[in-house]
């Protein structure tokens, strides 16, 4: 399985935002772009001219690094959001907020989503009752995403799940605390995703 494995804080400093790669690292004194708000490299800090296409180029590359997704599935992402009926732009980032491992960390089970992902490929996760351990894939409406009983034993999951009251549930997931387990309610909404995406320029960069 393909997969990056460089400097996380490199990618936030090389798109100039924070992405949240490194789950409550971001959120403190030592994430990367608080310490080094510049592009890495020894012409970081130059003052680079910006065409068209390398605006929507890197809108491109900060939304595959967020989702941490690489080029050729990317690319057959928005393929596939294009075909849908709707704006491709908004289908694109629906497609990607369904996949299994940023629907754990919307769920609060874990804390970044390299880390959804890396616990879903040991099978610590199961949905509708049944381990699944494929971070790219979807689930749907009605899907209940729970723990197998090898995540329940998982420490990185139970540190998750203590600090869960200080992260907020998107209103098309449900949470039973109880279980824990998460029910698929509803479609992501475009309104709730905070983080500063332009998603037309991603669909004019493939057109």
């Amino acid at each position: 399985m393909a997969r990056y494995l460089g400097a996380a804080c490199r990618l936030c400093r090389r798109e100039g935002a924070k992405l949240f790669l490194k789950g409550d690292r971001c959120f403190t004194d030592k994430c990367g772009i608080e310490r080094r708000n510049y592009p890495p490299g020894q012409h970081g800090q130059g003052r680079p001219k910006f065409s068209d296409y390398s605006v929507q180029l890197r809108e491109k590359q900060k939304v595959r690094r967020i989702y941490c997704v690489l080029e050729r599935q990317f690319r057959k992402t928005v393929r596939e959001a294009e075909r849908m009926s709707g704006v491709a732009g908004e289908n694109l980032l629906a497609l990607l907020e369904r996949r299994l491992d940023n629907v754990v960390l919307r769920l609060g089970f874990v804390t970044s989503r390299s880390e959804g992902r890396q616990l879903v490929r040991h099978g610590h996760f199961s949905v509708n009752g049944r381990r699944l351990d494929i971070p790219s894939a979807r689930v749907g409406k009605g899907d209940v995403v729970g723990l197998t009983a090898r995540g329940a034993k998982a420490a990185r999951i139970q540190g998750s799940l203590e600090s869960i009251e200080t992260r907020s549930i998107p209103s098309w997931l449900e949470l039973d605390p109880a279980g824990p387990t998460g029910t698929v309610t509803g479609d992501p909404v475009r309104e709730e995703l905070t983080l500063p995406i332009q998603e037309q320029l991603i669909v004019e960069f493939y057109s």
